[in-house]
């Protein structure tokens, strides 16, 4: 075994890239970076900041290999390839750039030497160029040179020249590497797994994914097929990472079930190949039951996808065709809706994961996964007040959706059933009943969390937005929409509610209808044994929170502020949304960062549940995309910067408690 150190430039590795002379081993993770990472790396490059090392090694041995995302088939090598073990993200991303992948469209402002995407305002200013047009095969720096001369910079021709060139030897940079020679498949991925931690920090299914490939070649590539099957169906939540979970929750090691993927790595492949099998079985019966008798069109309704694990589990325990009593069947959806609508898994998973995996051994199994839920004998039951100041991001989404489903909600525009997602997406189409532009500035002050709350979404079609909603009040288009389909919409006919001037009694009289909707479909796949008459509101003993994040703009700069309330104590700071928006794309990548909080660097820290960020009195824990949304909704209707409150709150001093994004706006008792 040894270890060849060389240098090799960034155009000579791209080439040999195309020429699949570099190529990804099975163990690699996928391209994770974003935009803004990219243009980073461009900058770091062009001012000669260390590039890092690449790892890679040789075998004589054929290894198992993923494609890479260069938006290009790389071809047949003429000689043995080198597959890359330390590197991927900054070379595919070098490559995107050299060879102007849609995606990696970074431009250099050749005044200032900023680097960043392209977008509509770049395109437009001459200051701008993009770095293709530099180091990409058909560039002409002097026809650029010349035309930038022209544009009546504030920089001369001679430091025009100058920046130009050094952007041109960019593609002249050396990476250092390091290329392993006489290892076994096995002990490279204990390489991989060494270096690659010191990172992006290694999950722990990037873990097993690199053990499982070590141990049985080609299976992984069997859980990305599985994974594209399912996509394809709408179910694009059931990704590799998911499946692994899933295996792992249908093994039982030394007697004892457990959720963590940890244990995967010590399982005989024997036990993980049976495992795969059963969540296969699983996943057989319970997606089928899910879209076609529950109406679940697609797992990005589901609040968290981590519900699915006790159905597979369930199933997959199962012969292919065995009968379930109709009965338990019943049970089991009702206990999904539950356990969505009560977010049983918005926080940390683990440990409510195995108690309810363990419950599946029990001779009851609906009933002590209820139990779980405490609703064993009590039943779940929704109040008006549990939708107050609820959005989209919260669980009551999915079951304000499927209410309207189980009604026969119709779409108004095209007829037929409500559509869940626009063509070739996956995201639900919905409408605002009351829009945006007739509540904004209103003399009422109506407020972005108002504005955007459950009750004042429909779920009707992108033509029915357009065409037949589009700025009128309710009061005007309600006219030519059936009675019987605002009734399965649960949308309130009273003339007093439809104008402007009565939303707030709009938002009051429709969160009602909402919720016996919303009973009804709880009624319908109710088990004989839960009295409904002594059922509770899952929030009816929850102690008085709530937080609150507004939007503030002026011009192109804004920020959010965060108004917090524990019982009789309250809150307020302001959040940096650049610096919130470049932590949330760092961990995307699975990266920590700080972000500024009340003037104070808070941890925004990144696990297998999700992302959670210190704010005041609050953990607040939530998906990156349910981050981003949150962002986007708070900034959507920002209100002036002059109009923000300039105290803000010091540090705060007492207990932190774990608060969920898809309760910001909430006001808890």
């Amino acid at each position: 075994m040894a270890v060849e150190r060389t240098n090799r430039d960034i155009r000579t590795l791209i080439g040999q890239i195309a020429d699949g002379e570099i190529m990804l081993p099975e163990i690699q993770r996928g391209y994770v970076w974003k935009a803004s990472q990219v243009a980073k790396l461009v900058e770091s490059m062009y001012l000669g900041y260390p590039a890092g090392t690449l790892l890679l090694w040789k075998t004589d041995e054929g290894a198992e290999t993923r494609s890479a995302a260069t938006g290009a088939g790389q071809g047949l090598p003429s000689v043995m390839p080198l597959y890359l073990l330390d590197g991927q993200q900054r070379l595919t991303s070098l490559y995107r750039v050299f060879n102007d992948h849609p995606t990696a469209q970074i431009v250099f402002n050749i005044e200032t030497e900023a680097f960043q995407n392209q977008s509509n305002a770049t395109l437009r200013s001459s200051k701008w160029i993009k770095v293709y047009d530099v180091v990409g095969p058909h560039a002409d720096s002097f026809a650029l040179q010349t035309e930038l001369r022209s544009a009546g910079l504030s920089i001369d021709g001679a430091e025009i020249g100058r920046r130009l060139r050094a952007l041109e030897v960019i593609s002249q940079r050396d990476f250092h590497m390091e290329v392993l020679h006489g290892f076994s498949y096995e002990e490279v991925t204990q390489i991989f797994v060494r270096v690659n931690s010191g990172g992006r920090p290694l999950k722990t299914t990037d873990l097993a994914m690199a053990t499982l490939s070590a141990r049985s070649p080609g299976f992984l590539r069997e859980l990305e097929e599985e994974s594209t099957r399912w996509a394809e169906r709408g179910y694009r939540a059931i990704d590799v990472n998911f499946l692994i979970k899933a295996i792992t929750l249908s093994l039982s090691i030394s007697g004892k079930r457990t959720s963590s993927v940890s244990r995967l790595t010590t399982a005989s492949p024997e036990s993980v190949r049976e495992g795969w099998e059963r969540v296969r079985r699983g996943l057989e019966r319970v997606v089928p039951l899910l879209s076609e008798r529950l109406l679940v069109p697609t797992t990005a309704l589901i609040p968290s996808v981590t519900a699915l694990h006790p159905l597979i589990a369930f199933y997959g325990r199962l012969p292919t065709r065995a009968v379930v009593d109709a009965e338990v069947e019943k049970g089991l959806l009702y206990w999904f809706l539950a356990a969505s609508g009560s977010n049983r898994y918005g926080g940390a998973t683990d440990s409510a994961l195995t108690q309810d995996i363990n419950a599946l051994d029990s001779d009851e199994p609906v009933r002590t996964l209820l139990a779980n839920l405490r609703l064993d004998e009590k039943g779940y039951r929704v109040c008006a007040r549990d939708l107050s100041g609820r959005n989209i991001q919260s669980p009551y989404f999915m079951l304000s959706y499927l209410a309207a489903a189980h009604s026969g909600a119709e779409d108004w525009w095209a007829g037929g059933p409500i559509s869940a997602a626009s063509a070739g997406t996956d995201k639900l189409q919905y409408s605002m009943l009351h829009p945006a532009v007739q509540l904004r500035n209103h003399r009422n002050k109506y407020s972005s969390a108002e504005i955007n709350e459950l009750a004042n979404i429909v779920f009707v079609s992108q033509q029915t937005a357009k065409n037949l909603i589009g700025n009128r009040p309710p009061a005007e288009y309600i006219k030519e929409v059936q009675t019987s389909d605002l009734a399965a919409h649960a949308v309130p006919t009273d003339p007093q509610v439809l104008e402007a001037d009565g939303f707030r009694e709009f938002l009051i009289a429709r969160r009602t209808l909402l919720v016996e909707r919303i009973t009804a479909l709880f009624d319908r796949f109710r088990p004989a044994f839960i009295d409904v008459r002594g059922a509770s509101s899952p929030r009816s003993e929850s102690l008085r929170k709530s937080l609150v994040l507004a939007g503030y703009a002026a011009g192109s700069r804004t920020l959010l502020l965060a108004e917090a309330q524990v019982g009789a104590q309250h809150w307020v700071g302001r959040i940096d949304t650049a610096e919130l928006d470049a932590a949330l794309d760092a961990a995307a990548s699975g990266l920590d960062s700080d972000v500024t909080v009340a003037g104070e660097a808070s941890p925004l820290q990144v696990d297998e549940d999700g992302v959670t960020l210190l704010v005041g009195p609050f953990k607040i824990r939530g998906t990156v995309d349910q981050w981003r949304g949150a962002l986007k909704n708070a900034l959507s209707d920002a209100l002036p910067a002059a109009d923000c409150p300039e105290a803000e709150s010091p540090a705060w001093a007492g207990e932190t408690e774990e608060f969920l994004l898809s309760d910001i706006g909430i006001q808890g008792t």
